[in-house]
C-alpha cells in the first residue's frame, strides 16, 4: 500500500526536525536528565512539527535505551510507538472530542498506571477546539496530575486557549520552517525516492508551502505523481498556479494600467482552469518583493524570488513610486481576503485587476484612495464657516451705522462710571440675517435614527431652515412638539446637528396645520423667522412649540 510522502518521511528522533534547534535542543536536554514537565504546550503554524515533536517526546520519555535524551527507535516502546500500536501514548484530536464528556472520561482513564511504559502520554491535538466545560473539566487533572501522566498539548491557535490552562505548561512556540531548509529536505527525499526534482521546482515549493514542511511533501508528492521529472513547469501545473511570465506580464500590466491586456492574461489563465487564489498569492508575494526592492535594495536575501526574476522585478519597482506599490499591496490583501467567501472567485480577482489598472498616478501622493465622500464632507463644512463667517461680519459692519452720543457730562458733578454690561449681550441689534434651507438636515435625522429612532420618527416629512446660528424646523406632526419637550429628547436632537456640522445651533420649530393656514393667512415659516429676529431672549430647544 502506497504511503504518502508527508507521513513516510515524517521525522523519527529530534535530529530529524528542521527549523526549529531552540525546542528539539531543550526536550532533549530535558529528557538526558530526568527533568520533564508534566504538561507541555507546543503551538505555532501547520506543518511546523509540533505533533511530530510531541510523538518524539512520548517516545523519548518511555524508551529503555535513550541516547543523549533522544529515543533509541530500536527497542520494543519506540517500535510500538512508531507502529501507533502502544496503549500508553493516547492522540487525541480535539476538533471531534470537543465535550466535557471525553474530558470527563481521559480523567477516568488516567488514574490507572501504564500498561507497558513509564509514563502515560497524552497529546490532545488541536486543543484550542475544546469546549470551555472541557477546559475546566482538563484543568483539574493538570493542576493536579498522577506522576505517571504527562501532557502534550498542540494548538495552532493559541489566542483561544484560557491562560489558566497556559500557566500550567511549559509552552513552546515553533517557528515557520526557512525555505532553505525545505529546499534541502525535499532534495534529499527525491534523491531517496528515485525522481529528479530541479533547484527551480525545489524553490517554487518551498515559496508556496509558506513555511510548512507537511504541506511542502504534499506539493512534491502531487508533482511527483504528475511527471517523474519535475521542475518549475510541473509544479506550476500540478498545484494549479500561474506560469513565471503571466505572472510577471500582469505586473507589468498593473503597472502601466493596461487593463485590457491584464484581464485578458486573467481569462486565458482562468480557462486553463488556474486556481484565482494561488494566483492572488502569488502575486501579493511578488508585490512584496517590489515594496523591499524600493526600500531595501541593499537586502537582496530578504528578496524571494527564482534566479532571472530579480532583474525584471527591479524594472518593475522602478517605473513605480512606493505609495503606489503600497496601495497595490492593500488591494491584493483585500481581494486574498474576499476570495474564500466570494460567490465568483474569478468576478472578485478580476475586480482586483481593475483596481490596480486603475490606479492613477498623482505626484506627491501616489496611493489615490478613495476620498470623495470626504472631499465632499469639507466641502460642506467650508461652506458653513463661511457663511458664518459673513454673519459675523455683517454683525461687527453694523454697530458704528448708529451714532450714539453719550450724554453731556456736568462739570460740576463727577459722573459716575456706567454700568459693564456682559459681553454676551451687544448694545446694538445685529443687522438682519438671510434664511435658507437646510441642505443637510437628512443627514442630520440619519444621525438622530442612530442615536433616538422615535425622535426621528417623528420628524418625518418636516423641514428646516437655518438662520445665522438658529435650525428652523417646520414640522407636520404636533405629537413631535410634545415629544421634544423632553430634555433627553432635545438633547438627542441638538447632538445630532451638532455631530454632522459642528455648529451648536439653537434650534427652533413651528407645527404647521393645513386647515388652519387657508383661513388666517398665516405662513409657519414666517412665524419662524420672525422669531429668529428676535434678540431679547435666546430661544433654545426648550422653546419649541
Amino acid at each position: 500500500m502506497y504511503t504518502a510522502l508527508y507521513r513516510k518521511w515524517r521525522p523519527m528522533t529530534f535530529d530529524d526536525v528542521v527549523s526549529q534547534p531552540h525546542i528539539t535542543a531543550t526536550l532533549s536536554r530535558q529528557v538526558a536528565e530526568n527533568m520533564t514537565a508534566h504538561a507541555y504546550l507546543f503551538t505555532g503554524s501547520r506543518g511546523t512539527g509540533k505533533t511530530t515533536c510531541a510523538r518524539i517526546l512520548a517516545k523519548a520519555v518511555n524508551c529503555l535505551n535513550p541516547k543523549d535524551g533522544k529515543p533509541c527507535l530500536e527497542c520494543d516502546i519506540c517500535k510500538a510507538a512508531d507502529a501507533g500500536t502502544l496503549s500508553d501514548i493516547i492522540e487525541i484530536d480535539a476538533a471531534s472530542n470537543t465535550g466535557v464528556d471525553d474530558i470527563r472520561e481521559l480523567r477516568e482513564a488516567a488514574i490507572y498506571t501504564p500498561e507497558l511504559c513509564r509514563y502515560k502520554v497524552y497529546i490532545i491535538d488541536e486543543v484550542h477546539m475544546l469546549s470551555p466545560a472541557a477546559f475546566n473539566a482538563l484543568l483539574k487533572i493538570m493542576e493536579e496530575p498522577p506522576e505517571h501522566i504527562k501532557f502534550i498539548l498542540a494548538t495552532t491557535e493559541i489566542h483561544k486557549v484560557p491562560a489558566t490552562i497556559i500557566s500550567r505548561c511549559q509552552r513552546f512556540d515553533f517557528r515557520r520552517i526557512r525555505e532553505e531548509d525545505i529546499i534541502n529536505r525535499l532534495k534529499y527525499i527525491a534523491d531517496n525516492e528515485s525522481f529528479e526534482l530541479t533547484d527551480g521546482a525545489a524553490a517554487l515549493i518551498a515559496r508556496l508551502s509558506d513555511g510548512a514542511m507537511r504541506d511542502a511533501l504534499s506539493l512534491l508528492d502531487q508533482c511527483a505523481a504528475y511527471s517523474s521529472h519535475i521542475d518549475q513547469d510541473t509544479v506550476s501545473n500540478a498545484a494549479g498556479i500561474a506560469g513565471r511570465e503571466y505572472l510577471f506580464d500582469i505586473l507589468e500590466d498593473a503597472a502601466s494600467g493596461d487593463t485590457p491586456k491584464a484581464i485578458g492574461t486573467v481569462d486565458e489563465l482562468y480557462s486553463k482552469s488556474k486556481d484565482m487564489s494561488r494566483l492572488c498569492d502569488e502575486l501579493l508575494q511578488q508585490t512584496r518583493n517590489l515594496m523591499l526592492i524600493k526600500t531595501v535594495p541593499g537586502r537582496p536575501e530578504l528578496i524571494s524570488c527564482l534566479d532571472g526574476e530579480a532583474e525584471r522585478l527591479k524594472k518593475i519597482a522602478d517605473s513605480l513610486s512606493l505609495g503606489e506599490i503600497l496601495a497595490k499591496l492593500n488591494i491584493l490583501q483585500d481581494c486574498a481576503e474576499a476570495l474564500p467567501r466570494a460567490v465568483s472567485k474569478r468576478t472578485e480577482f478580476e475586480m482586483a485587476i481593475v483596481k490596480l489598472c486603475s490606479m492613477q498616478k498623482v505626484k506627491g501622493y501616489d496611493s489615490a484612495p478613495d476620498i470623495s465622500a470626504l472631499e465632499s464632507r469639507i466641502k460642506r463644512l467650508e461652506a458653513e464657516v463661511e457663511r458664518l463667517s459673513s454673519g459675523k461680519a455683517a454683525r461687527q459692519a453694523a454697530k458704528p451705522a448708529e451714532d450714539i452720543k453719550p450724554e453731556p457730562v456736568k462739570e460740576d458733578i463727577p459722573p459716575e462710571p456706567a454700568p459693564e454690561k456682559p459681553a454676551a449681550q451687544p448694545a446694538i441689534k445685529p443687522a438682519a440675517e438671510e434664511t435658507s434651507v437646510c441642505t443637510f438636515w437628512e443627514e442630520i435625522l440619519d444621525r438622530l435614527t442612530v442615536e433616538n429612532p422615535g425622535c426621528a420618527g417623528a420628524l418625518s416629512g418636516s423641514q428646516a431652515f437655518i438662520r445665522g446660528e438658529k435650525l428652523l424646523i417646520l414640522v407636520k406632526n404636533e405629537f413631535f412638539l410634545g415629544l421634544f419637550k423632553k430634555t433627553e429628547n432635545a438633547a438627542s436632537l441638538k447632538k445630532a446637528a451638532y455631530d454632522v456640522t459642528g455648529v451648536n445651533y439653537t434650534i427652533l420649530a413651528k407645527c404647521q396645520k393645513n386647515e388652519n393656514r387657508e383661513s388666517d393667512g398665516r405662513d409657519p415659516v414666517n412665524e419662524l423667522i420672525e422669531r429668529a429676529r428676535s434678540a431679547d431672549i435666546p430661544v433654545d430647544i426648550g422653546s419649541i412649540d
